[in-house]
């Protein structure tokens, strides 16, 4: 049985799928679906983009 390896992530893809939520209003589901890196994953880097444009760390 082999193991699974965690997909990584350019910190340029991350920003450019999560502007098609946040600057575009794609749905994190749309931009999932465009980008391929899973609902999950797209969602808390939108939450992790709109608390630091909130002024807040992550």
């Amino acid at each position: 049985m082999s193991k699974r390896t965690r997909a990584t992530f350019k910190p340029l893809f991350r920003l450019k799928s999560v502007q098609l939520v946040v600057n575009q209003n794609y749905s994190v589901r749309d931009a999932d679906d465009a980008m391929g890196a899973g609902k999950s994953t797209m969602g808390k880097w939108v939450r992790q983009l709109r608390a630091e444009r909130d002024g807040k760390s992550h």
